[in-house]
């Protein structure tokens, strides 16, 4: 099932064109924590004037489940992938997590019916408005 969702759909990992593309022309530059793996054209790409870089991600396509240092090199924002670095996060850094809205452990603020599946009471400082008032 998986061959055939690869010709019609993007958003499960790539397609078989990207994979063909990947084949012909991509160098495998590394993978992050998530299992994405990054890639860059041979060469420069003649159209473009500048080096290509590629994304296929390890399930949903989810453009925020790249981390902070990998999209800054798909971006050209840097030149160097983070593979290449010896970068070593503090302490206080909490680790990349992708976008969860829409997700059963999307952030749910004070007073949102989805945080406890009730409404809070009533403080007292409401006022109702009636017509004629």
């Amino acid at each position: 099932m998986l061959w055939l969702q690869r010709f019609f759909s993007w958003w499960q990992g790539g397609t078989w064109n990207t994979f063909f593309y990947t084949w012909r022309k991509g160098v495998l530059v590394g993978h992050d924590e998530f299992g994405n793996a990054y890639y860059k054209e041979r060469g420069i790409h003649p159209g473009l004037g500048f080096e290509r870089r590629w994304v296929i991600y390890a399930g949903e396509s989810e453009g925020s489940a790249t981390p902070p240092g990998w999209y800054g090199w798909l971006h050209h924002t840097v030149d160097t992938p983070p593979t290449d670095e010896n970068y070593k996060p503090y302490e206080w850094e909490k680790p990349h997590l992708p976008n969860m809205t829409g997700t059963a452990q999307a952030w749910r603020p004070e007073g949102s019916l989805y945080r406890t599946g009730k409404r809070p009471p009533a403080t007292g400082d409401y006022e109702a408005w009636t017509p004629g008032n």
